[in-house]
Formats: C-alpha cells, sequence, structure tokens
C-alpha cells in the first residue's frame, strides 16, 4: 500500500475510533481530539505553508524534454478540460438538486465544480508519479496537475465574487485576473529560476546549494503573495528549471546527490502530516441525511465529468498521433483530488443557510462533497490504479 494511502486510511479510522468510542462512555477523547483539528488552519497551512515546497519538489522531478513532447496535451488538458468539468458538474449538481428538493443554487453548484475539478498535484505526485506509468501518460498526468491550478484558482477566484462578492466581475476583469496570475506566476518562475540557477552556479558548497534551493519555496513564494502572482505555478515553473537546467549545469555531483535524497524526504515528510489532516478532518464534520445523499451523487458525477472532458480532449489529441490505449482510463481514474480542493472548500464563509432548520449551510454542504470526492479518489482510485497501470505497460511493450 501506498504511504499516503495508509497514512489517510489509518487516520480516516482513528477519527471514527474517537467518535465511535465516545458515543458509548469508552474513553472522551471527541472533544480534544476536535479542538485540535479546530484550531489548525488548515487552509493556511496548506496554501501559505507546505505547498510551495511540494510543488517545487515536484517541479524538480519532472523531465523538460518529455514536458516539451507533451506540451499541447498538458496544455489543453490543464486549460480546457477543468472548464469543461467545471460547467458540467455544476450543472449536473444543480439538477441533481432540484430533483431531491433541495434549494442549492447555481452559482454555489459552480462554485463546487470550480474547486473540484483541477486534478491535485500533491495527490498525484505523491500516489500515481511513483508506479512509473508509460513516460507520455506520466508526463500528461503530472504536467497537468502543476499547471492547471492557476487556471481552476481564477474560475474559483471568479465564482466566489459572483456568489459572496459585491461586484460582479466582468470579462475584462477575468481577463485581467487570468493574466496576472497565471502569465505573471509563469514570466516570475523563469526569473526565479534564473536568479538561482546563477547562485548556485556560483558556488561549489554543497551545503550552500541546498540552503539556495530552500530559499525558493520560503522567500521566492511569499515575493510572488506580494506581486499578485500565482506563487503556485511559479514554484512549478522554478522547480523544474533548478531540476533540469541547474542540474546538469550548476550542481556538483556531491550537491545533486544531497539535492535528490533532501527533497525526497521533504516531500515524504510534508505528504504524510497532510494526509493525516485529510483522514482526521472527519472530526470537524455534523453529517446530515441530505449531506450523505449528495456525498453519494457527487463522487460519480465527479468521475463522469472527468472521463468526459479526457475523452472530448483525446478526439482532438489523437488526430495528430498516436496514444497508449490506456491512456483515457488511466487519465480518468489517476485525476486525483487532494487537499487542495479541501482549502478552497474551507475557504467558503459559514452562515449562509440552505436548509435553515437542520443548520445546513452552503459551506457544510460544500465541504462533505469535497471530502468524499478526495477520500474515494486518494483510497479508492489511488490503491486500484496500479493494475491499470501495469495493463499500460505491457502495451507499450506489445
Amino acid at each position: 500500500m501506498q504511504t499516503t494511502i495508509a497514512i489517510t486510511a489509518g487516520s480516516m479510522l482513528l477519527s471514527l475510533l474517537i467518535l465511535i468510542a465516545g458515543q458509548n462512555d469508552w474513553f472522551q477523547l471527541t472533544q480534544l481530539a476536535t479542538k485540535v483539528m479546530t484550531e489548525i488552519d488548515f487552509e493556511d497551512f496548506l496554501l501559505q505553508g507546505i505547498l510551495a515546497f511540494l510543488l517545487f519538489g515536484g517541479g524538480l522531478g519532472i523531465k523538460l524534454p518529455n514536458l516539451k513532447d507533451q506540451k499541447w496535451e498538458i496544455t489543453v488538458l490543464a486549460l480546457g478540460a477543468t472548464l469543461f468539468s467545471t460547467f458540467f458538474i455544476g450543472f449536473g449538481l444543480y439538477g441533481f438538486c432540484f430533483v431531491i428538493g433541495i434549494k442549492f443554487d447555481l452559482i454555489y453548484c459552480l462554485l463546487f465544480g470550480a474547486l473540484i475539478s483541477p486534478t491535485d498535484p500533491i495527490a498525484v505526485l505523491a500516489i500515481v508519479k511513483k508506479l512509473h506509468a508509460p513516460k507520455r501518460i506520466s508526463t500528461q498526468i503530472e504536467g497537468e496537475s502543476l499547471f492547471n491550478d492557476g487556471f481552476g484558482l481564477v474560475i474559483f477566484i471568479t465564482l466566489f465574487s459572483i456568489a459572496f462578492g459585491t461586484e460582479l466581475p466582468n470579462a475584462s476583469t477575468v481577463a485581467l485576473l487570468f493574466l496576472q496570475e497565471t502569465g505573471g506566476g509563469i514570466l516570475y518562475g523563469l526569473v526565479l529560476g534564473i536568479f538561482f540557477h546563477s547562485l548556485i552556479s556560483a558556488t561549489d558548497d554543497s551545503t550552500m546549494a541546498l540552503l539556495f534551493t530552500t530559499a525558493i519555496p520560503t522567500a521566492g513564494y511569499a515575493l510572488a503573495e506580494v506581486l499578485e502572482v500565482s506563487g503556485p505555478l511559479a514554484m512549478v515553473v522554478s522547480g523544474i528549471m533548478v531540476g533540469n537546467w541547474t542540474r546538469e549545469r550548476g550542481f556538483t555531483k556531491e550537491s545533486e546527490y544531497h539535492l535528490d535524497h533532501f527533497w525526497e524526504l521533504v516531500d515524504e515528510f510534508l505528504n504524510s502530516i497532510l494526509f493525516l489532516l485529510i483522514g482526521m478532518s472527519m472530526l470537524l464534520f455534523q453529517f446530515h441525511k441530505e449531506d450523505f445523499v449528495l456525498m453519494a451523487f457527487s463522487i460519480p458525477l465527479v468521475l463522469v465529468a472527468r472521463y468526459l472532458s479526457v475523452k472530448l480532449a483525446y478526439q482532438g489529441f489523437e488526430r495528430y498521433r498516436s496514444y497508449n490505449p490506456w491512456s483515457i482510463k488511466i487519465l480518468t481514474w489517476g485525476g486525483l483530488r487532494g487537499g487542495l480542493a479541501m482549502a478552497m472548500a474551507l475557504s467558503i464563509p459559514s452562515g449562509i443557510w440552505v436548509i435553515e432548520e437542520k443548520l445546513i449551510d452552503v459551506k457544510e454542504i460544500i465541504l462533505v462533497m469535497t471530502y468524499s470526492v478526495v477520500v474515494f479518489s486518494i483510497l479508492i482510485q489511488g490503491s486500484t490504479i496500479t493494475p491499470l497501470i501495469e495493463r499500460a505497460k505491457q502495451a507499450e511493450k506489445d
């Protein structure tokens, strides 16, 4: 079992044990555990804390020649597939809520679609990357997950402004936001990569070179927030530059050895904490009957949206080159969701009631649906994708 899957499953079982023990008066840890989880600002911990390290570390492992070979596929999947999925999920959820009699406004349904559609680079890199899928499939799924955050974030911020803001954004505002976040993030990442490449190349001290790499996801990410450009995209771009350009021309053999082992350790450690918190997040929820119905519906809805978005993209791709016959299935089943979706769901304000007599608000509904999709993707999809990848490897040999 993959480490991240085991940690998530174990923390969920621990949460369940605490809840059952509290209800049966075996031992009382429910209030203490819930208090601890409530005091952890999950959104801030991820978006302003460990995300930069995980994305930069992910970028270090991307091979630039593979990325160039799949640049159009990654662009279409990161932009077009995310947009299609957002609206398919939004309208599908709105129609289902109308049928079962829950008055859940369309804008909130689209908001859920926006936060759940981008594949999560942390979950993908933690689980899929280690299975050594065929090169093109691996590059597509890793590249899409690393680059679709910027576009997905623009959609989410736009819909968030419509849902909770006082002024409606227009087309020019959205276009400017996209250009600033995405274009600015990529450009800033290039500048950051060049600057630290020159610093690393100027030293033969492996310890100093390693310290320079840690400055990128710390000071570099903080400056991106000040400049109001996409920090996540900047980390990915600078990570790819350091992992390819600087690795070949700037690092000594000793520095390269320490680089790989240090960032592998950072990645494993931070992923373990993140997936532990995802599993323990069960303690934060007050589940209602309506929540369980929407949770059960959201999982197949997201999977169908993912399949259709990938299938439509591949209908265009296959006109120009041939692909592994298992590509669509692996990209669909390997499109994992994780902490980023949870962080965006937690940013939704409380107190906008959907069913007031039961104290069910918009945030609760979106949060439990997000949690169900995230847990399903990590535990079920992550643990069952290995046979698909093995068949894809066999198809490559044949």
